[in-house]
This record gives structure tokens, sequence and C-alpha cells, in this order.
């Protein structure tokens, strides 16, 4: 009787002590896709301040129609990207689009003055911020969780309840990775 006692109790701590990994599992995933909806809210203000900011050019880069249209088509393939890697990918795009329009805006010291410009010009630069320090932020709740899914024993657990390792938000092209290069005349 006693040894069945013993046999239960220790039964009992063992499905305790598997719920409570479980329930970690949970919620580190949780926070994982928590991380990602920060992340994708502050996508979706960078797309919606984008055709304000094109709005705001036309008049002056009406002869700068190709590079208009290229942000324009980034965005939008950008808005409609769906996982962790093809956000990525798109996003980098938007980005090299982006880019490619501020080093033709230098041409335009009238734009540059102007304030409605300046204005989205610097929100545009606040949100790149907060879209850096949620990548950031999520790739720290996946490197968590995923560390939690690889360790023993919660690896079993995990495997048990067929929790999948997360992807993280990487930069794929070698050319962001590499610090920008300042000059002065």
């Amino acid at each position: 009787m006693i040894g069945l006692i013993v046999v239960l109790g220790i039964l009992g701590v063992v499905i305790l002590w598997v719920i409570a990994l479980f329930n970690g599992l949970v919620r580190l995933r949780n926070q994982v896709k928590n991380a990602w909806a920060q992340i994708d809210v502050q996508l979706k203000r960078r797309h919606d301040l984008i055709p304000n900011l094109l709005e705001a050019v036309k008049g002056y880069m009406g002869h700068e129609r190709q590079t208009l249209e290229n942000i324009t088509k980034a965005r939008n393939l950008a808005a409609q990207a769906s996982g962790v890697a093809n956000q990525a990918q798109a996003e980098a795009n938007l980005n090299r689009a982006l880019g490619q329009f501020f080093l033709v805006v230098e041409n335009y010291p009238d734009l540059k003055a102007n304030q409605n410009f300046l204005a989205l010009q610097e929100e545009l630069a606040s949100t790149e911020n907060k879209i850096g320090f949620a990548r950031q932020f999520y790739n720290d709740q996946v490197m968590q969780f995923n560390n939690k899914i690889q360790m023993f024993p919660s690896n079993v657990v995990a495997g048990g309840f067929s929790f999948k390792e997360a992807e993280f938000f990487e930069v794929e092209e070698a050319a962001e990775r590499e610090a920008p290069k300042v000059s002065f005349p």
C-alpha cells in the first residue's frame, strides 16, 4: 500500500512537472507571437507613412517617376508579405527603394526645406527606430523560446507536444550588414 502511494506521489509530481514545462513553453510561444505582432504594428505604420511621403514629393520630383514607382511597388509587396523570412526579404527590398529615394531627394533643396516633407521624414525615421527595437525584442523572444525547446528536459515535453522552433528576423543581404560609409568633403 505504501509503495502504491509513493508511486502515485511520484507520478503526480511528474505530471505537475510536465504541466509546468508545457505552460512555460506556451507562455514563451505566445511571447514570440506578441513580439511579432509588435513588429507588424510598426511595419504597418511605416507602410502607412510611405504614401504620404510620396504624395508630399510628387510635385517636386515629377521626372523621378521610376523612383516613386519602385517605392510604391516595394511597399505593396512588403505589406502583402507573410511569414518571417518573406517579411524580412520584402522589408529589405523596401529599405533599398527608400534608400534610393532619399539619395534622389538630396538633389532637391526646396523639397528638403519643405516642412511637411521634413515632418514625414522625421516620422519615418522614428518608425524605423521602433522597427529596429521591435525586431531586436522579437529575436530575443525567439532565442528564449528556441533555447527552451532545445534544452533538456523541456525538449522532451516540446517534442511530445509538437512545439516547433521560431524563425529569427534576420538580415539576409551582406550589404545591409555593413556599416554606412561616411565621408566629408
